[in-house]
């Protein structure tokens, strides 16, 4: 296999890989789908044991049991989310209202996203809170390749709510973790610049909240505060 030609700069796809929920439905070529399971099998690891896998579902009979089992859990886990960060109401062009509407169609849509990857960890160790350390840069990795391929996705948790059910489904071992969903497709939009919160508040030099002045943005950056309002804040 010979990688495909890639004609998104390294600093431009991290700064322009954005979250897509909404996916066309062309299915994705083998080609495309080995060029980025091979970048986001390139990732590090903690004394690279690489114990990610990954489990891809397309359109084969269990992969189709599964999706259904997924779009129900993401369907709920929404529908949790939208009431608790108080979604609905106010103005329909404010970027709250553009998300909560793309999620609505991400979660009513599941069962029709193309790929849905599920990002695996063979545990080598009881659970633990760095594992992640081990299979979280293989998604970076994998979103990004996506991105440079014309193609996008999220990295979601909300498998968690069938886990019991995903499991024998597909025959996940036991010593296993599921460590993310990420759909996978062709957006119906496209990605593009993302907002973040200024570098400065984020940057510190020698000591904490002490400001870098070396830490300059590009000029016109566009920033955004972190989350959705939220009366817990």
């Amino acid at each position: 296999m010979q990688l495909p030609p890639d004609s998104v700069g390294l600093l431009e796809g991290l700064t322009t890989t954005r979250a897509i929920r909404r996916f066309r439905p062309d299915p994705v070529p083998d080609a495309e789908l080995a060029a980025i399971m091979f970048a986001a099998s390139r990732a590090p690891s903690g004394s690279n044991r690489q114990p990610f896998r990954f489990l891809v579902l397309r359109d084969g009979p269990r992969a189709t049991d599964a999706k259904a089992l997924l779009g129900r859990a993401f369907r709920e886990a929404w529908a949790t989310k939208r009431a608790a960060d108080g979604y609905g109401g106010g103005d329909p062009n404010a970027p709250k209202a553009r998300l909560e509407r793309a999620m609505q169609h991400f979660v009513d849509h599941f069962e029709e996203v193309p790929v849905v990857v599920l990002a695996c960890l063979v545990r080598y160790r009881p659970s633990n809170a760095y594992e992640g350390n081990s299979v979280y840069p293989a998604c970076q990795n994998l979103l990004l390749a996506a991105r440079a391929r014309g193609l996008g996705g999220v990295m979601t948790m909300w498998h968690a709510l069938v886990e019991a059910e995903l499991r024998p489904l597909l025959d996940i071992p036991d010593d296993v973790a599921i460590s993310a969903t990420i759909p996978l497709g062709y957006p119906q939009g496209r990605h593009g610049p993302v907002r973040r919160r200024p570098l400065g508040e984020i940057v510190f030099a020698d000591a904490w909240g002490q400001p870098a002045a070396w830490a300059t943005e590009p000029e016109g950056t566009q920033h955004t505060q972190a989350g959705p309002p939220s009366e817990r804040r």
